[in-house]
């Protein structure tokens, strides 16, 4: 069975990026030294599942960075052409979280990478998270994009592990109970 799993950063008081969707002040602590455990966590996912907001900032980052297949959940994007840098990296789709899993399980995916603010709380909604892995940024920026939104009911954790870094960051990876 197809799983959906999170990487994802926050700041201290809850959110993934400013109202405008500035991330410096994530960009501004991470530390190349450190070893934040992002090529473990990705080394066994099939696939990455993207939300519009995610990708709009990635590719204003430089160079495509990721070697998986992506596919891009949007309405927006869904039947524009995909730039010709990305041909054959990224695709655009409009579906719910339960069919984008079910199409990526259908071309041999088994577990995928779950990205963006909106997106996660989707696929939480929809009880499609197996786990998520969140890096708490030691900084209060006030406002923005929360990470967590409304739910139809609460969602259980158990806390698997959680480990600290020279930097102040705090990782915590949950099992997400059905």
């Amino acid at each position: 069975m197809i799983t959906g799993h999170v990487f994802i950063a926050t700041s201290l008081d809850g959110f993934i990026a400013r109202p405008d969707g500035d991330i410096g002040w994530l960009l501004e602590r991470d530390d190349p030294a450190e070893d934040h455990g992002y090529t473990d966590f990705i080394a066994d996912k099939d696939a990455i599942l993207m939300g519009r907001g995610s990708y709009e900032k990635i590719v204003t980052m430089g160079e495509w960075a990721y070697d998986r297949p992506v596919v891009v959940l949007s309405r927006q994007l869904a039947g524009k052409p995909v730039p010709e840098t990305l041909q054959d990296k990224v695709r655009f789709w409009d579906a719910t979280p339960g069919d984008a899993l079910a199409q990526l399980e259908a071309e041999g995916a088994q577990r995928v990478y779950v990205d963006g603010g909106q997106l996660v709380q989707s696929f939480l909604r929809a009880g499609l998270i197996a786990d998520m892995v969140v890096t708490t940024v030691p900084v209060l920026i006030g406002a923005g994009r929360p990470l967590f939104g409304a739910l139809p009911r609460d969602v259980s954790l158990v806390l698997e592990s959680s480990r600290h870094f020279p930097s102040g960051l705090v990782q915590s990876c949950y099992r997400v109970l059905r």
